[in-house]
Parts: C-alpha cells; sequence; structure tokens
C-alpha cells in the first residue's frame, strides 16, 4: 500500500507543469490568438472603411472614416446576391447530408474485417487519392456522360466523396468500434442497418461531424465547379457571383479612363478595396456560425460511450 501511494506520488509529479511553464504556455498562446484576431479586426475594418480614406491611409485596424458605401454597392447586387446565396445554401446542405451518409457507410464497410471485398475495395479507394484521373476525363465524364453542364448537380457530385474522408472513417471505425460489440448485436439477431444505426452511429458522432465540417467548408468555399459547369448566372454560387463582382470592379477600375463618363466616375468612386473585404465578411460570416454546432457534437460524440466496464 505504501508503495502504491509512492508510484501514485511519482505519476503525479510527472504530470505537474512549473509555474513558470505555465505563464510561458499562456503567453504563446495568447500571443497566437492575437494573431489570429487581428486580420479579422483588419478585414472588419476595411469593410467599414471608406474607399478615400483607405487610400491616404492605407490599411488600419480602425477606420479612420467609417462608410457603409461597401455594403451598399453590394446590397444594390441583391437580387442575383440572395438568389445565389440560396444556390449556395442548398449545395451545402445537401452535398453535405448526401457526401457525409455515402463517406461513412463506406468507411464503415471497408472497417470490417469480416468482409470479403475490403482489401480490394481499400485499394480501390485508395489510389485515386494518389493519382488522379485529371481535370479533362472529370469533365468529360460530368458533361458528356452524367450531363451534368449547367445543372446544380454539378456543383455537388465532383465534391461529395472523397477518399480521404473515407479513409479517414475507416481508421475511425476500426480503431473506434469494437469487433465484440458487433458480434454481440449478430448473436441478438441484429441486422447490419439496425447495427450501424441504432449502436455504431451514436459512438460516432465525432466522425459524422469531423466529415460533415469537411465538406461543408469544401461545398461553401467552391467556387471552381462553377467555373468549370456553370454558364448560366442564375446558377452560380455566392462564391462564383462575388468572384465575378470582384473581376467587374478591377476591370472597371483599370478601364476607367477609356469609358464614358459615368462609367468613369462610377470606377473612380466604387468601394474597390472595402468591397473586397465586405464580401469576405460575407463568405467567412455564415461558416463560422457553423463551427460551434459542429464542436458541440464534438463534444458530445466523445462523452457518449457503450462498452461498460
Amino acid at each position: 500500500m505504501k508503495r502504491n501511494t509512492k508510484y501514485g506520488a511519482g505519476v503525479e509529479r510527472f504530470n505537474r507543469i512549473h509555474t513558470s511553464t505555465n505563464i510561458l504556455f499562456n503567453i504563446v498562446f495568447l500571443t497566437l490568438a492575437i494573431a489570429c484576431i487581428l486580420p479579422l479586426l483588419a478585414v472588419v475594418s476595411i469593410a467599414f472603411s471608406s474607399e478615400k480614406a483607405i487610400q491616404e491611409f492605407g490599411y488600419s485596424l480602425w477606420p479612420r472614416e467609417i462608410s457603409a458605401e461597401s455594403f451598399k454597392f453590394l446590397w444594390r447586387q441583391r437580387t442575383v446576391l440572395f438568389r445565389s446565396l440560396g444556390i449556395s445554401l442548398f449545395v451545402t446542405i445537401v452535398g453535405t447530408v448526401i457526401g457525409t451518409i455515402l463517406t461513412t457507410s463506406t468507411g464503415y464497410v471497408l472497417s470490417r474485417p469480416q468482409y470479403r471485398l475490403r482489401n480490394f475495395l481499400t485499394w480501390i479507394v485508395f489510389i485515386p487519392m494518389v493519382f488522379s484521373g485529371g481535370m479533362v476525363s472529370s469533365y468529360f465524364v460530368n458533361v458528356n456522360l452524367l450531363g451534368l453542364k449547367n445543372n446544380v448537380w454539378a456543383l455537388i457530385f465532383p465534391l461529395m466523396v472523397s477518399p480521404f474522408n473515407i479513409i479517414v472513417c475507416r481508421t475511425f471505425f476500426r480503431t473506434t468500434v469494437p469487433d465484440s460489440l458487433i458480434e454481440s448485436a449478430k448473436i441478438d439477431g441484429a441486422s447490419q442497418l439496425t447495427i450501424y444505426f441504432r449502436i455504431v452511429l451514436p459512438i460516432s458522432l465525432p466522425v459524422f461531424a469531423t466529415i460533415s465540417l469537411f465538406l461543408s467548408f469544401a461545398y461553401w468555399n467552391d467556387w471552381f465547379q462553377s467555373m468549370l459547369y456553370i454558364d448560366d448566372i442564375r446558377l452560380n454560387s455566392l462564391q462564383a457571383l462575388l468572384t465575378q463582382i470582384m473581376g467587374n470592379v478591377d476591370y472597371l477600375s483599370r478601364n476607367a479612363s477609356t469609358m464614358g463618363i459615368s462609367a468613369a466616375e462610377l470606377a473612380r468612386t466604387m468601394p474597390k478595396e472595402g468591397a473586397r473585404m465586405a464580401i469576405a465578411m460575407i463568405i467567412v460570416f455564415p461558416i463560422a456560425c457553423a463551427y460551434p454546432f459542429f464542436q458541440k457534437y464534438f463534444i458530445t460524440g466523445l462523452t457518449i460511450g457503450a462498452v461498460k466496464g
């Protein structure tokens, strides 16, 4: 008993953090936090600054001359802006839900050692992660074979399933879900779907939240698929539309001297830098609001267990 007490004291000694080390860690993390917050404050400041103040004083953490012209400029584009926002929301929600179901179910199947085609299909999933078929072949399949040109599903299908996400799910299920738990459910007469949805799913919320987070980020920030497959402006995602708006702003600003008087005046007074940062705020805000929702499921999933000892 005395020896156990000494052993416990020794382990506790290794777990202690010296006061000076703790202060150093706090300073380092505080510095990193400030380094992450400062660019965000700069973006907000520029978005609410007038173009004249930006040109005269440059970027700052506090606007020299507060102005809402950048947001008024975007508000004048509200018809197409809201339509593109709806496209982005639809693509992100539908793509994330379907992609999460397909990715996690595939990873679970590949994690089961009793599945005979497990090794073969694992290689089938792994090879495209290392050697891509290329953009030309992807475009040919999506446009000529699947007919996804100018179709909203062209924004969903190419990003729906990723080999990397499948490997992540396979590794998680193989190392987290005990084989004894699955065998016990089979002995009780549970089907594979029952096992997956009523046993595996409740103890696997961290990987579901992780894959959902990866997919939602990919869908929300994607503009490349619109550039490849969408010619109809009514089907442009928010990011693709805002990229076009910024391209038009740059074009007008560079070519103001060759335009008419009204166009030149528009190019001169257009909030170029402020509009750029206002667009960045519009893009970041929804996904920043969604992250705490996924974070809650990270914590919930870590506190759920199925094997009692």
